[in-house]
């Protein structure tokens, strides 16, 4: 594995992983584009990119093949048929609903952790690289007239999320200015931490 990796060096190293997964779970359907895991996370299903995370997004492909119904709410609220089929791929769940998302902040069980442990750790690797990859010195890096007078056009967009689950599209110098506040619980938008993968 390449140390300075690339997106679609991490989206083969997540396609693998997805692979591994169905090793265990035939009827999970194909990942039809692994690199859109790479710059997009939702707030419902987990801020971070890390195995858990995949094998959420597993625990839906498997919703889907089966015709069932996972979440409501556009998507938001994951219901207890989630929940089924989470227990079913070996991830553990909290007791009682969350309000806003339901069932969504499942974890990976002892035995999950045993079995993908070599996935796990390589996929860890590869989140690591890109990381490093991506967030190289940008100090001597030209981003144009937008960036010279101090707008905020031309900056590339991340989603900001806040606690009751909603999200938005900002520039982090923007939001880095003065806090987004939002509107349905009164608390301030954040930029979730990119952190490696579930801890083994």
């Amino acid at each position: 594995m390449s140390t300075t990796q690339t997106p679609p060096v991490l989206a083969a190293e997540l396609a693998q992983a997805w692979a591994d997964i169905q090793r265990y779970h035939p009827e999970l359907p194909d990942l039809a584009a692994p690199e859109s895991l790479i710059g997009e996370s939702s707030s419902a299903c987990g801020h971070e990119l890390s195995f858990e995370r995949l094998l959420h997004e597993a625990v839906h492909g498997i919703a889907a093949a089966r015709g069932i119904r996972d979440t409501s709410r556009a998507g938001r609220y994951h219901n207890r048929r989630f929940l089924a089929i989470a227990e079913e791929l070996g991830l553990d769940h909290p007791e009682e609903p969350h309000p806003s998302s339901g069932f969504s902040l499942v974890t990976l069980n002892a035995e999950a952790k045993r079995r993908y442990r070599p996935t796990i750790e390589r996929l860890q690797r590869a989140l690591k690289a890109h990381t490093a990859a991506t967030s190289a010195d940008t100090s001597r890096t030209f981003r144009g007239p937008a960036a010279r007078h101090g707008s905020s056009g031309g900056g590339v967009r991340v989603k900001a999320v806040c606690d009751c689950g909603r999200n938005v599209r900002v520039v982090p110098s923007v939001l880095a200015q003065a806090p987004i506040v939002c509107g349905g619980c009164g608390k301030p938008f954040r930029i979730p931490e990119v952190v490696g993968a579930a801890a083994s």
